[in-house]
């Protein structure tokens, strides 16, 4: 059985929602055991996020003013984007625009590794979901840095991720939401 095979999402943890009306953002803590700036160069360079981002970039992120084309991975019709970097800070903070939502990156030195923390825009009704998606995907990306890549798991693909209808109810109870209701009457 291949490393991707055996994978499989741990407990739903460190995130909050900051409201403000219908607008809400995500916020998802993670402690990688990676320098900040291994983490900022696979959080901006456009090979690396192909290997664990919801999304490809034509152009590298880590340059305030730059504009690029996200591809959106898994839709199902091409879903691409423009882009702007409104702040890039290397190896510290990261802001651009993915969609019309805002994406914000902190990175933070902690104990030999990265704080890194995602502010994300997400719709409120998808927002257990999406929390679940970038648990997924910042998994993938801890692997890689770690030298043990498993593929990017993104878009539909995330949804056949062993547990994942586990993940988003957990999610959905962590951050006080009704979870989506195919995923509270599913198992898995």
């Amino acid at each position: 059985m291949s490393r991707r095979q055996q994978y499989v999402p741990g407990p739903a943890a460190n995130a909050t929602i900051d409201k403000d009306g219908d607008n809400w953002t995500l916020v998802l803590v993670r402690e990688l055991k990676h320098a900040p700036e291994k983490v900022w160069s696979a959080l901006t360079d456009p090979a690396q996020l192909r290997e664990w981002a919801p999304f490809e970039s034509d152009a590298n992120l880590g340059t305030s003013g730059t504009v690029a084309n996200l591809s959106t991975v898994g839709s199902p019709k091409p879903h691409v984007t423009e882009t702007k970097v409104i702040r890039a800070d290397a190896p510290r903070l990261l802001e651009f625009t993915w969609a019309d939502r805002d994406i914000r990156w902190e990175l933070e030195p902690k104990n030999g590794g990265t704080r890194l923390t995602l502010w994300a825009n997400i719709d409120r009704n998808w927002i257990a979901m999406g929390a679940s998606g970038w648990h997924v995907a910042l998994d993938v990306l801890d692997r890689m840095l770690s030298g043990w890549p498993i593929g990017r798991i993104a878009g539909p693909e995330a949804m056949q991720v062993n547990e994942w209808n586990r993940l988003i109810g957990e999610y959905a109870t962590l951050l006080g939401v009704e979870p989506p209701r195919w995923a509270a009457n599913a198992g898995g």
